[in-house]
């Protein structure tokens, strides 16, 4: 399966880097877009990502799932409008959606989560429950095609999650 991840600079880097290398282990490609093609974005920690693609030039029917590092990077994800579409029309697919952390703001912009029951880092349970979500303190979690985590701690669980639930999309 082919799978999205979106990256800016300043992302968490176990959120970015552990989700794609499992993916990867597990035979699905996995792309990363940011605001430029083929640019090195740097992580919170200094580990750098390099862009596949840049968020224009996304089909998201190109894609099965989708993965949303956490860190300072989503408040600048959010910022795109190609951004926003594509997990709309994600979403609107019922594809595999995984945030993990603050990366529940992107989800937030592109208001798709009423209803759902998420988790994320607590600094942003206020905004999730202000879109519409129901907040749980748990590490991981999956609701319908929406999969979540906390924090780096929970990524083996989250991870366990999001390949089950991407295997149920097949």
């Amino acid at each position: 399966m082919k799978v999205l991840s979106f990256v800016d600079h300043e992302f968490e880097d176990l959120e970015f880097w552990y989700p794609i290398l499992r993916l990867r282990e597990e035979g699905h490609e996995v792309l990363v877009a940011g605001p430029q093609k083929e640019v090195t974005y740097i992580g919170k920690y200094g580990v750098p990502a390099k862009s596949d693609l840049a968020y224009g030039d996304i089909d998201s029917s190109q894609f099965q799932a989708l993965l949303v590092p956490g860190g300072w990077a989503p408040d600048k994800i959010r910022r795109s409008e190609k951004v926003i579409q594509v997990v709309q029309e994600m979403h609107a697919s019922n594809k595999v959606i995984g945030q993990i952390c603050h990366a529940g703001w992107v989800l937030i912009s592109a208001k798709i989560l009423k209803g759902y029951n998420v988790t994320s880092t607590p600094g942003i349970k206020d905004d999730m429950e202000n879109a519409g979500s129901i907040w749980f303190d748990v590490p991981a979690m999956v609701d319908r095609n929406i999969v979540s985590a906390q924090r780096p701690p929970d990524l083996p669980e989250y991870m366990k999650l999001f390949i089950q639930t991407l295997n149920t999309q097949k």
